[in-house]
């Protein structure tokens, strides 16, 4: 396999769970296709409050670095082309993670999933990865890890007001093309009015100024189609809530794309509600890309 050799790694966060080893084996099959190493790290340190009622240190760095040794052994046998290091942090979880992945081509977690109709179950831990990496921050829920690739469903990206939607779209460009996949760029317009003296509905795409928006989701995904001319895109114009249309779109994708704001007030979420009803409920990996 040709590497190059400053390509920038896929990490990811294993602690031992039979998520996190879907997540490695998701990890692993990325790093395949975009010809880049996998970094599998496990962050063994606990925060104060909790060290204090856990196993001696010593015991759960022992205990840490046999199943990374473990883990390694067993993604280095599935995946001989894919280069494969294993790092034991000593700092907790966010932190380390956080740090790594600032390093990383991208940053791929396990969560907890129960059944279809439950999604994601997040944690503490990724959900403060995710406010706070600046990485691309992959959640793999367990049963899900074989969608992404050929045969396992489209990219779908959702789309912001240009320039904010720039990062997530290339992301997405750029793994259906690893994967020889297609795009589904998804443009949600907010639903109209029923009430007879509020404002006047916005029309529907094809509908007089309606064609504006299909516009703008032309002009947003135009530099990226050009630059990966062989990924076939759908251009999705809706009207209703971004997180429904989003979650009808990801029942049929390998992956969902969605950004997040860095800078966000201090009194708002780090994730928005839109990046929330996907992580707990979408049956597919879910990409959160962070952006100015």
């Amino acid at each position: 396999m040709t590497e190059t050799p400053l390509a920038r790694p896929i990490t990811v966060g294993l602690d031992g769970s039979p998520e996190s080893l879907a997540a490695a084996d998701w990890a692993a099959r990325e790093a395949r296709c975009r010809h880049v190493p996998l970094l599998l790290m496990h962050a063994w340190m606990l925060p104060a409050q909790t060290a204090r009622t856990a196993q001696a240190p010593e015991i759960r760095k022992l205990w840490a670095q046999e199943a990374l040794d473990a883990a390694k052994a067993r993604l280095m046998a599935r995946y001989p082309e894919v280069p494969v290091s294993a790092e034991l942090v000593p700092r907790t979880a966010v932190e380390g993670l956080v740090a790594r992945g600032a390093a990383s081509e991208m940053l791929v977690l396990g969560s907890q999933g129960q059944g279809r109709a439950a999604g994601f179950l997040l944690g503490s831990v990724g959900l403060h990865v995710l406010g706070s990496s600046t990485s691309p921050v992959v959640m793999v829920r367990r049963g899900s890890e074989e969608r992404t690739g050929p045969g396992g469903g489209e990219v779908v990206v959702g789309i912001q007001d240009p320039p904010e939607s720039a990062v997530p779209i290339e992301f997405a460009f750029a793994t259906a093309a690893a994967h020889g996949a297609g795009v589904r760029a998804v443009r949600v317009l907010a639903p109209p009015t029923v009430f007879p003296h509020g404002p006047t509905p916005r029309p529907l795409p094809g509908e007089g100024a309606g064609h504006e928006e299909p516009r703008r989701l032309a002009e947003a995904v135009e530099l990226w189609k050009e630059k990966y001319p062989d990924v076939p895109v759908t251009e999705h114009v809706e009207h209703g809530h971004a997180a429904e249309v989003l979650l009808t779109a990801a029942s049929r994708a390998g992956l969902v794309v969605v950004g997040r704001h860095t800078h966000r007030p201090a009194a708002s979420p780090r994730l928005g509600h839109v990046s929330h009803a996907l992580l707990h409920h979408a049956a597919c990996p879910v990409a959160v890309i962070p952006h100015d």
